[in-house]
């Protein structure tokens, strides 16, 4: 076997570091989450317990922790279920030509490439002119769509360039409609692309703090609560919430994750009972 060559270990290492880099933040600050009752923010620890945990529980201990989870995961599921839907409306639409779409696409991308503090001021400068109430529900809604929505439409354009439209001539011959070719043949084809859709819609929106910064109105989003928490909670309690949160967006990645497998699965199980129909 002939010995590995140099290049191969300083790259090993690099890429050690770089998972260092990456993933190291979230480490510490689980590690962290578990000081004693007397620990601080940083090491040496002070014992280990989940003092800090239980304390999170507490209403005293900190602000509208609570409701500002309830809010983001409301809006999450608001962002992630229009993302969906108009991701795919979009995709259809794109499938063909039409007067102005290269103009269109280029708008909707130009959305990733403006700041998005800019993005928030606009949005929220735009409500307020108007006479409309800056609110997460509203406004923030609106500024966090210009941030999913784009990534949506990138995958959606994906997946229909690749899209065989003989499953559709065979419906069509059939004597299927053209909502029920949508229905029982498209959806089911790209229910795997969907599910990846509803997930950037819903981690996008979830963690998203500049787009939501000046659109919140007076009450706040998680990831707004946590900054502002930053100021004023000196203890391991903050560490508790990020490790939490972290959990949770960890379970929401795995429950998407699972849908996508079933899906994948039952898929595979339809082709293969169709198969043997044939037979």
């Amino acid at each position: 076997m002939e010995p590995r060559p140099r290049s191969f270990y300083v790259l090993g290492a690099f890429f050690v570091l770089f998972l260092l880099f990456l993933y190291g933040p979230t480490i510490t600050i689980g590690i962290l989450s578990f000081q004693g009752e007397s620990g601080g923010l940083t090491f040496p620890m002070r014992g280990t317990s989940v003092h800090w945990f239980r304390n999170l529980f507490e209403q005293q201990a900190v602000g509208d922790i609570w409701g500002s989870f309830r809010r983001s995961f409301a809006l999450g599921m608001m962002v992630m279920v229009t993302t969906v839907v108009v991701s795919v409306m979009g995709g259809l639409a794109f499938r063909k030509r039409f007067a102005g779409s290269g103009l269109l696409f280029y708008l909707i991308i130009t959305s990733l490439v403006i700041p998005s503090i800019l993005i928030s001021l606009g949005v929220g400068l735009m409500f307020s002119q108007a006479g409309l109430t800056v609110h997460w529900a509203t406004s923030g809604f609106g500024a966090q769509l210009t941030w999913t929505l784009p990534f949506g439409l990138l995958i959606m354009f994906a997946v229909f360039n690749r899209f065989d439209p003989s499953y559709e001539e065979a419906a069509h011959d059939l004597g299927a409609s053209p909502w029920q070719t949508l229905r029982h043949v498209v959806l089911p084809i790209i229910a795997p692309s969907l599910i990846g859709v509803a997930l950037f819609g819903f981690t996008l929106s979830y963690d998203e703090f500049a787009r939501t910064l000046l659109t919140a109105g007076s009450y706040n989003t998680l990831p707004l609560e946590i900054y502002g928490m930053t100021t004023n909670v000196t203890t391991p309690v903050l560490y508790a919430l990020g490790t939490l949160t972290t959990l949770f967006s960890l379970l929401m990645i795995g429950v998407f994750l699972c849908v996508t497998w079933f899906a994948t699965r039952r898929r595979a199980a339809m082709g293969s009972d169709a198969g043997s129909g044939l037979v």
